[in-house]
């Protein structure tokens, strides 16, 4: 099959032949890019009347899928800050509890102290003061507030523990005087760190010292400050040697840093027994006695006990 094409009137026709295959694709060519053109066209037509209203649609359904995920973060924060709020509360009773104790032995220590009336309320807070200091004044963090509380009730804790132990020197509560702790565990020397809070000597670092460390010569005898049975004679980590003697009624006193052990578990131990020798074991910059005094289960001060006197 032939197509003729006379383009202008004289000129010389031009004849095509379909049967050729050559000229089939030049004609599928032509009519491919034609329709691919046409298509662009409509596309471009399409979304030049359509974008604008295309676009706004695709940003507000944006917007509304990233409200949408805020407002869940926001239910999320909501509940996590319920349950802070909850264990805060809970914590805070904890502590009222704890104030209330504080304030009943402080009570009874100043009827058994036979103190002055108004010298010791316990109603009213204490006067302090200080110099201002302009600085910037923020918000504290819930997981900060809740590590101060943390920290405000284990020092109640500690002031309640010695509290008890004030009124049992005050009140004796029917303890035998050699039954209970009393005096320096050294002849000779001086008190090189008392309990409480304390750089640590190694690191530097803020740590809690749970006794009294005695300055004394390496080899010299440490005493037992109480009547008792020794209920451990051996090594424990930092301490290094260690003596720990059950005086009974709750009482348990702890020498470390030994340089020999010398009483026995199971021995019976009278006031003034040499027990251990002064050395410088386990976690020690030098020689010296750490002295514990345990009540109860609970590590406290011993300075009340060191300080008071045997009754004779």
């Amino acid at each position: 099959m032939n197509i003729i094409i006379v383009a202008k009137p004289h000129a010389v026709p031009k004849s095509i032949d379909l049967g050729c295959w050559r000229t089939r694709i030049k004609c599928a060519a032509a009519l491919g890019t034609a329709a691919i053109a046409c298509a662009l066209l409509g596309v471009s037509v399409a979304y030049t009347i359509a974008g604008p209203k295309s676009r706004a649609l695709a940003e507000v359904q944006d917007l509304r899928d990233a409200t949408a995920t805020q407002l869940k973060e926001l239910e999320q924060v909501k509940i996590k800050t319920q349950r802070d709020l909850d264990a805060l509360a809970v914590k805070l009773g904890e502590l009222q509890a704890h104030a209330t104790r504080l304030n009943a032995l402080g009570e009874r220590l100043t009827r058994a102290g036979k103190l002055d009336d108004g010298e010791f309320n316990f109603a009213e807070a204490p006067s302090v003061g200080g110099p201002e200091e302009n600085l910037p004044i923020g918000h504290a963090s819930a997981p900060a507030l809740e590590g101060s509380i943390d920290e405000l009730r284990d020092r109640f804790s500690r002031q309640q523990a010695q509290l008890e132990v004030l009124e049992n020197l005050l009140l004796d509560r029917k303890v035998e005087s050699d039954l209970l702790p009393s005096g320096m565990p050294v002849e000779s020397g001086y008190i090189s760190s008392y309990f409480g809070g304390r750089p640590d000597p190694f690191s530097g670092a803020s740590a809690f010292h749970s006794g009294i460390d005695f300055d004394a010569a390496a080899g010299a005898d440490i005493h037992s400050v109480a009547e008792g049975v020794v209920s451990w004679s051996g090594q424990r980590p930092g301490y290094g040697n260690v003596v720990e003697v059950d005086h009974g009624n709750g009482y348990m006193t702890r020498y470390a840093h030994n340089s020999r052990n010398i009483a026995a578990v199971g021995q019976r131990v009278r006031v003034g027994d040499v027990i251990a020798k002064v050395g410088s074991t386990g976690r020690s910059t030098g020689s010296h006695v750490h002295f514990e005094v345990w009540l109860n289960g609970r590590a406290v001060n011993p300075i009340a006990y060191v300080r008071s006197q045997r009754k004779g």
